[in-house]
């Protein structure tokens, strides 16, 4: 599509325009590139490159400056990656080792949103609703505890309000016939499988099943995946961002509802590595100064959610890059260890 030359200068364009945050004109193209070129040979490439749509010129200079057409070229075919900082990777090792899941998804991305000063995102792991066991256990009269033991191990514990009291040995045999005919399913499963068993049990035992059922659901079903933020409001200090602030809260509005996030963040599950999406190309980054860099992540090879950084477009790619890599891996790795 572009010919050595024009590429050699675009990427130049780019490299110097994430440094220094100015439009670039020809004689600073002339110092980078490289290329023994005179300066009207460089104005008629650059010409060319913003017909096709990867420079624009502001109105205030002579100089241009990449589009989001130039830069998805930029990070898709010039992009040379920068190995991470030994130190960087030591820190990331140090504060990704096998713990309790839910503190690695804030440390990855508390330390995302610190190496890339802009803001880290991990999409936690969908956890599966089904239950490994209930118990039931009498608090009054009326209230009952409904104790659920997740398949991870975990435990929930909910409150379920009854229209009569029920006897220790009804509470056990109920939870005996839950445990042994439905252990290993979603309570969703359970209310179709539970509608056929109803008809052959007691009145009272068929009210306390479909009430732990509700309740159960609720449970399991608030503790499906979310995104963890760290670092939002670092992107108030990034010039091209608050410059806006009609679309920097727009893009605030998406980290507290997370709805869109997660959708973006979703596309990022099939990929392989790296995947960077650019302003407007995705509805979740409403406006064209907006990037997200993304990466899956696993545990034993099944990948369970992803993770990324949001900043400005005129990010340092080279750099940002390898740290959602790296981030991704050490996190895979320390939850298949856990």
């Amino acid at each position: 599509m572009l010919n050595d030359r024009a590429r050699i200068l675009l990427k130049a364009l780019v490299e110097r325009y994430i440094a220094d945050g100015e439009p670039v004109g020809s004689r600073t193209l002339s110092k980078y590139a490289g290329l023994d070129l005179s300066p009207a040979s460089i104005r008629n490439i650059m010409s060319d490159l913003e017909e096709i749509g990867f420079v624009t010129s502001p109105h205030t200079s002579a100089g241009r400056v990449p589009t989001p057409l130039g830069y998805r070229f930029f990070v898709d075919t010039l992009l040379t990656v920068r190995p991470l900082e030994q130190s960087a990777v030591s820190q990331l090792e140090s504060c990704l080792t096998p713990s309790d899941p839910a503190r690695l998804m804030t440390a990855a991305s508390t330390l995302l949103s610190d190496l890339s000063q802009f803001a880290g995102l991990v999409m936690t792991p969908r956890r599966n609703p089904a239950f490994r066991q209930i118990e039931f256990l009498s608090l009054s009269d009326k209230r009952i505890l409904l104790i659920i033991v997740t398949l991870e191990g975990e435990v929930e514990n909910r409150v379920i309000l009854t229209d009569q009291p029920y006897s220790a040995s009804a509470l056990t045999e109920a939870a005996n016939f839950f445990n042994k005919n439905f252990a290993g399913h979603s309570f969703d499963q359970v209310r179709g499988k539970l509608r056929d068993e109803l008809g052959r049990m007691r009145d009272d035992i068929t009210q306390l099943m479909a009430a732990a059922v509700d309740a159960g659901s609720k449970a399991l079903d608030g503790s499906q995946e979310s995104v963890v933020v760290s670092g939002s409001r670092k992107l108030l200090d990034v010039q091209e961002l608050s410059s806006n602030m009609g679309s920097l809260r727009r893009l605030f509005d998406a980290f507290e509802q997370k709805t869109g996030l997660l959708q973006l963040l979703d596309r990022s599950r099939n990929a392989t590595g790296v995947q960077i999406f650019i302003g407007g190309e995705s509805d979740m980054l409403t406006f064209d100064e907006c990037s997200l860099v993304s990466a899956p992540y696993s545990v034993d090879g099944q990948v369970v959610g992803t993770l990324g950084v949001v900043g400005p477009t005129r990010m340092a790619y080279e750099r940002v890059v390898p740290i959602v890599d790296i981030t991704a891996k050490l996190l895979s790795s320390a939850l298949s260890h856990h």
